[in-house]
């Protein structure tokens, strides 16, 4: 498989977010530096619906809404709004989308956006009801300094390195300004057939140079609606929430001797309020961790106390 990179063009500079009590943060409109995107259609389409769906991981690019980079398995899928998203400010966050069966639905869903077949409605396969805006959805992550989360707005180049079969891996770059200089993350996310979690391997710098930075991994408690849970001997966090009559079950988690601390920070603040996972990269840059979710009406969950036992039975992997 030949990789494939997309470039965009400036860079938005974003602010933290703030709790309550503290002024709102800019947005990257606002400053002026908001990105723009040079998509290559012609080398990303959309791949032809076949007679049978199949069952595999995938991942791709989607130009056609929003440059839009979207990945699943048979289990669950993701996406992360890229540099033409119409969506201002702080939206690095994971957003999950919710299937119910195991062939590839990503195609599908966005083919029929294009017709005005909404993926926030359930026709079946499952839908997107799942909130991210500002937040950290299902595992974003921040540099965290004095207890403020600075977070990266939208990807500005991506790398597909496989995008169909057993497992699907690519990696996304992001670079954004925070107190302690210019940081820039790439992040190369694997998510393989029969997993429920994503695993992330990336590579961070300050001002051009590896370095070892403060971390924040962050689940969204959707403004304190979802119930939290941290266990610091796994290297854990997870929530718990109803969603239009079923519950959805979020996690991440790392190696255990890399996680520093748990925070469970609700807000006033919309999109503010999550629960963190409080690490550091290595000398060199590097953080490895994974983070997923359950949903009932998939099956393959049937309670919190079960999705929480999932997560900790795969902690140091």
């Amino acid at each position: 498989m030949t990789t494939r990179t997309i470039f965009a063009g400036t860079l938005a500079l974003l602010l933290p977010f703030t709790f309550a009590g503290c002024d709102s943060p800019n947005t990257a409109a606002e400053q002026g530096s908001e990105t723009t995107a040079t998509p290559e259609p012609a080398t990303e389409p959309a791949p032809a619906q076949t007679s049978e769906p199949t069952v595999m991981a995938y991942g791709r690019f989607v130009p056609e809404r929003e440059d839009d980079f979207a990945w699943e398995n048979d289990k669950v899928a993701f996406r992360i709004y890229g540099p033409n998203s119409s969506g201002k400010g702080q939206v690095s966050g994971i957003d999950a989308w919710l299937k119910r069966v195991p062939h590839s639905v990503i195609d599908k869903w966005y083919a029929g956006h294009q017709e005005g077949v909404s993926y926030h409605e359930d026709h079946g396969e499952g839908y997107d009801p799942y909130h991210v805006g500002d937040s950290r959805g299902v595992g974003g992550t921040v540099v965290w300094i004095d207890g403020t989360p600075w977070p990266a707005g939208k990807f500005n180049r991506y790398e597909v390195h496989q995008d169909s079969g057993e497992k699907v891996e690519f990696t996304v770059h992001y670079e954004w300004e925070t107190p302690l200089g210019m940081v820039a993350e790439s992040k190369t996310i694997t998510l393989a057939l029969g997993d429920q979690l994503y695993r992330v391997q990336s590579a961070f710098t300050l001002d051009g140079e590896p370095a070892s930075l403060p971390i924040a991994i962050g689940l969204t408690t959707h403004d304190g609606k979802a119930q939290a849970e941290g266990n610091r001997d796994t290297g854990r966090i997870s929530t718990a929430e109803t969603i239009d009559g079923h519950q959805l079950w979020t996690g991440a988690l790392m190696a255990p001797g890399r996680t520093q601390e748990i925070v469970h920070a609700p807000s006033e603040e919309k999109d503010a309020s999550h629960i963190w996972l409080l690490t550091a990269t290595t000398d060199d840059g590097e953080l490895t961790f994974r983070a997923g979710f359950a949903w009932d009406a998939a099956g393959d969950m049937a309670s919190f106390e079960q999705w929480n036992e999932y997560l900790d039975s795969r902690a140091g992997e």
